[in-house]
């Protein structure tokens, strides 16, 4: 793909503002209630909150191929991909917040994000999207639909069973899916170079006999280039492609973490996407201040609501704390 349109490079800063300005709100949502003492099953929010700011640029620049009735499989860090890919903001935050009205009724939280409108699932379990991204895929051929699958994990997840035995399989039947590894160089604590014995996990999608490539930058734009050829890939019938991004986890692996184990932590903020990108746009005429503060107002007003929404739910009667599970036979 060539150079992206104005009205393209637009649509991928609005996405990428709505997505900081959700994660900045739900960040404060959290934290409002977890004080003077760290309580991390206190407040409106309770358990772990993994937010994936920093990492907008993967989450804009891959969704914005997509159809609604293509399916996505996340990881526990979410929220980004449901975003850009259409899930419902409002039961989305809600779900978080553990209300009825979530999408799956206030039980499963954030890391269990079930959306059948737009296909979308994640998971806790790590590389666990990638085997039910084949499954999707199969089913799309096999009802001769030219949906396409796409299938998200960390890097740290590349080093699992379940992507490998995915990669094989995929290539090995040609499925229509795209598989994507989101490297932002840190797996909880532990750093990319001690985990993983490869310089890029393209090499490993080449090993598997499928096109792949590694964008370096956490450049939105340059995501979107790659995504447009393997999703066109994908969708044609030529089989699946791998795309590892390299990206930046600007906050903790969870909220709450203190990451004495970062030495980068003082040059973080200087490589934030969304300020990059913004200067980017000014630089080439396609926005400007007056422009970018639109868009971020209007990003505050969506996210402004959907926190209402979900505050003004009903919570789950605790009577029914065992609808919607499947017990064994007795």
């Amino acid at each position: 793909m060539g150079s992206v349109d104005s009205d393209t490079r637009i649509d991928l800063y609005r996405m990428m503002v709505l997505i900081r300005s959700f994660e900045e709100a739900i960040r404060a949502e959290y934290h409002a209630d977890k004080k003077p003492a760290w309580d991390i099953g206190a407040g409106l929010i309770p358990g772990e909150m993994h937010l994936s700011a920093g990492q907008e640029p993967v989450a804009a620049g891959l969704m914005a191929h997509l159809r609604p009735d293509d399916a996505v499989t996340a990881t526990h860090r979410p929220h980004h991909l449901a975003i850009a890919h259409g899930v419902d903001l409002g039961a989305m935050t809600a779900e978080i917040f553990g209300r009825e009205t979530g999408l799956g009724k206030g039980r499963g939280g954030h890391m269990h994000l079930f959306d059948p409108a737009t296909h979308f699932s994640c998971s806790g379990i790590i590389a666990e999207g990638y085997p039910a991204a084949l499954g999707q895929a199969f089913a799309f051929r096999s009802r001769g639909s030219d949906a396409i699958a796409v299938a998200v994990a960390g890097e740290g997840a590349a080093n699992a069973g379940a992507f490998h035995e995915a990669l094989n399989l995929g290539a090995l039947w040609q499925l229509p899916v795209v598989f994507v590894v989101e490297d932002n160089d840190w797996g909880i604590s532990v750093p990319r170079g001690a985990s993983t014995s490869v310089a890029s996990n393209a090499d490993r999608g080449a090993a598997h006999g499928m096109p792949s490539v590694r964008v370096e930058g956490n450049d939105v734009e340059a995501v979107y280039r790659a995504a447009g050829e393997a999703v066109q890939r994908a969708r044609s019938g030529g089989g699946p492609s791998l795309i590892e991004i390299h990206t930046l986890r600007l906050w903790g692996h969870f909220e709450g973490d203190a990451q004495g184990y970062r030495p980068d932590l003082d040059e973080v903020d200087d490589h934030d996407p969304i300020p990059a990108y913004e200067a980017t746009l000014r630089a080439d005429g396609v926005l400007d201040e007056e422009g970018i503060g639109k868009i971020r107002t209007q990003a505050a007003d969506r996210v402004e609501q959907a926190i209402q929404f979900a505050k003004s739910s009903p919570t789950p009667d605790p009577g029914e704390a065992h609808r919607y599970v499947f017990a064994g036979a007795s």
